[in-house]
């Protein structure tokens, strides 16, 4: 009897092992690749973006996708790199760096100014993804201008097809939706 108990334990624990658990895999945003980076005797304007702000049910390190009106799944094992609140700001600085000839674009977390020019807050109502389908990201943004005045104001919705059907076609159309996003805000930036 404890040879036979023995032995099934012994076989659960071989069974348990020859099936190895999945493997996590993490992604991240990429900025627009559109535009050369800017020269270092570019635009002398300064941005300091960020804080973004997210709805908590996406504000975690699994994907989070849409599969039915009212339903989400989160993947344990697809995940970003870093927190989102981060890989947007940082891909919106890029961006934004990019469209408005300047080199001096940081993060708000990281800024290394004590005054930047203008701060662009972000906050993400809609950071919907369907894999194989689209993604759609609706943003509120706030221009605040060092030199005071009224903040300008907008709200980017952009919905982006996903050329894909995995994961990594999902992350790569949230890029090129927060692209969007960060030309509506280099616009309001430009505009006199």
């Amino acid at each position: 009897m404890r040879l036979a108990r023995a032995v099934a334990c012994v076989a659960l624990l071989a069974l348990a092992a020859c099936g190895s658990p999945p493997k996590e895999r993490y992604y991240t945003l990429t900025p627009a690749a559109s535009a050369p980076a800017p020269a270092a005797g570019g635009s002398a304007i300064s941005v300091a973006v960020g804080p973004v702000t997210l709805p908590e049910v996406i504000d975690q390190p699994q994907m989070v996708v849409q599969v039915a009106a009212n339903q989400v799944a989160i993947y344990e094992f697809q995940r970003w790199a870093s927190p989102l609140k981060s890989e947007i700001a940082r891909v919106i600085a890029a961006n934004l760096a990019q469209e408005l000839g300047t080199a001096r674009v940081w993060t708000y977390a990281q800024t290394t100014l004590a005054n930047p020019d203008y701060q662009v807050l972000v906050d993400i109502q809609r950071f919907d993804s369907v894999v194989g389908e689209a993604v759609t990201i609706d943003a509120l943004w706030s221009i605040r201008r060092a030199t005071g005045g009224a903040p300008r104001t907008g709200r980017s919705s952009v919905r982006e097809t996903v050329s894909g059907t995995g994961f990594e076609a999902l992350v790569a159309a949230h890029s090129r939706a927060l692209a969007r996003v960060s030309q509506d805000i280099a616009g309001a930036i430009r505009a006199p």
